[in-house]
């Protein structure tokens, strides 16, 4: 009896972030569905050592279990490494390297981080979750990065930006909520258009946080249309708080055109650093289809509960950027819906 109820729950609780209900509850189990999948296989095992009366009942309940666990798979194989992975064979008429990670406000442990910073030598560095500490910490690497964007709060949502090369355009926005900063630049490419970078940091659906999606949720589809108004190679990275088969991320990728570099490369899961077991894919960069991501390299932990990630992005050679893909009318309401719930 336990069993059956277990395996009835867990073929239940993937669905609930179809719902559509922004509600931190239903939306948990778009985050833990590598997780869920584990304990479906578990179940799985479970009922077929312990089942002996084969019953209408316990067909039923296998049949819907093991259709639960095709629609997780479904979900998540795009993002695994057995994943046919799209490689580009365009030539790159130049680059520009960013690693950008979650330093968690409250770790004090500078010098590992500057220890990833110089092993990788990106062109960009954005941390994230900055205060006043971490931007005395960070001081030092100036010398190498004197060009510097710093939204520093003591909320756990400051931001921090360095770069080697002067940027241009930059703006500091808080686009939904008055205390949580995005770092839009760009940054200057010879021979080539700028970069239009957005960095982001929206708050999670949590019991501790926001208790729905809908502040996240709408400064990704504001970030989205702002997008669709640049004629620019567009990145977008940060500390998303969702995870990519999300159908809020998934509508953002289809309103941009842009593509998701992890797909066919792994999880790249990167939170929690401390807990292998409980992982997920939070950090995210997504970039137009003139450009390409070479390197793709997850940091060493350096005491924050996020892993960092280095991406290097190439310009392809005599490619311009797309044309905005057409959303049709739902997809419009949807969007301008999430924003406004978003915003009230």
């Amino acid at each position: 009896m336990i069993l059956h109820i277990l395996i009835i729950f867990f073929v239940v609780s993937p669905f609930f972030p179809a719902t559509g209900l922004p509600h931190w509850f239903f939306r948990t189990a778009d985050f833990v569905r590598l997780q869920l999948l584990f304990i479906q296989f578990v179940l799985l095992g479970l009922f077929f050592y312990l089942e002996n009366d084969y019953t209408i009942f316990s067909w039923i309940l296998l049949s819907t279990l093991v259709a639960s666990i095709l629609y997780q798979v479904f979900k998540v194989f795009p993002y695994s490494s057995l994943f046919p992975r799209r490689r580009s064979h365009d030539a790159s008429d130049g680059h520009v390297s960013i690693l950008a990670g979650n330093v968690l406000q409250t770790n004090s442990n500078y010098q590992d981080f500057i220890k990833e910073i110089k092993r990788f030598d990106p062109d960009l560095v954005l941390a994230m979750e900055t205060n006043k500490d971490w931007e005395n910490g960070l001081a030092q690497i100036e010398n190498k990065y004197p060009f510097t964007v710093k939204a520093t709060l003591e909320n756990f949502y400051g931001m921090q930006l360095y770069s080697k090369k002067k940027l241009e355009n930059i703006e500091v926005r808080y686009q939904i909520e008055d205390d949580k900063p995005s770092i839009f630049f760009d940054f200057p490419t010879e021979g080539n258009p700028p970069i239009f970078f957005c960095c982001l940091h929206p708050a999670p659906p949590s019991p501790t946080e926001n208790e729905t999606s809908k502040e996240a949720d709408a400064e990704l589809m504001l970030t989205g249309k702002n997008i669709r108004n640049e004629d620019k190679p567009t990145v977008v990275c940060g500390d998303m708080n969702d995870v990519v088969w999300s159908r809020t991320t998934r509508l953002f990728k289809k309103m941009t055109g842009m593509i998701d570099p992890r797909v066919g490369r792994g999880f790249f899961s990167t939170f929690h650093a401390d807990y292998f077991f409980l992982r997920f894919p939070l950090d995210h960069l997504f970039h137009t289809r003139d450009l390409y991501v070479g390197k793709m390299i997850r940091s060493k932990n350096f005491g924050s509960d996020h892993f960092a990630m280095y991406y290097e992005i190439h310009h392809k050679k005599k490619v311009e950027t797309p044309k905005n893909p057409k959303l049709n009318g739902d997809e419009k309401e949807e969007i301008e819906e999430l924003i406004e719930e978003g915003k009230n």
